[in-house]
């Protein structure tokens, strides 16, 4: 079984990813971490490494072959990432995570050390704005277009286990094409 899930920043795509990989002895391939470790690697914030790779393609473009060219060549894979979802077109499950700006903040607050929720706030809808502008010219993709997935779910409502006894419940039904 091949899995995507997608979604924005602090919607809870890489918690639900690695729940379900554990849960279901899946691997994970994730794009937002590697995107992180390149940012990292460069000495950079992520809003600046993304400024830096609307400059230059390349770094999207190989994380995004690199996550299709993992999917497509085993079974029993979580593939993570915004694009995840029109990248692996063959995915058996296809997930968007959302969560309104205000809940996703206070978790990238948590998560990535951001001193204050305005600064947080800055720095994730340059971002958002900054990936939406790629992928539309990189791939004629909207990001906003979500007619792809199969389950989009609102992850302030619920945590990690929620969340993913909602997906197993998915996972364990015969699917129909």
């Amino acid at each position: 079984m091949r899995i995507t899930v997608s979604g924005l920043p602090g919607s809870g795509t890489t918690s639900l990813s690695r729940y379900l990989a554990e849960r279901h002895g899946f691997v994970m391939v994730s794009a937002g971490e590697v995107f992180r470790e390149l940012a990292k690697e460069h000495n950079m914030g992520l809003a600046e490494f993304g400024l830096l790779a609307q400059e230059n393609p390349a770094f999207d473009r190989m994380i995004d072959a690199r996550q299709k060219e993992i999917a497509e060549q085993q079974d029993n894979i979580i593939v993570e990432g915004r694009l995840s979802g029109w990248m692996v077109k063959d995915a058996d499950l296809k997930i968007w995570l959302y969560a309104p700006i205000a809940c996703r903040i206070k978790r990238i607050v948590f998560r990535d050390q951001i001193a204050d929720e305005k600064t947080a706030e800055r720095i994730t809808i340059e971002r958002e704005e900054c990936e939406a502008a790629r992928y539309r010219s990189y791939y004629n993709i909207d990001i906003n277009d979500l007619s792809i997935y199969q389950i989009i779910l609102n992850s302030e409502h619920w945590g990690v286990e929620g969340l993913g006894s909602i997906i197993d419940a998915a996972i364990m039904q015969p699917h129909t094409d």
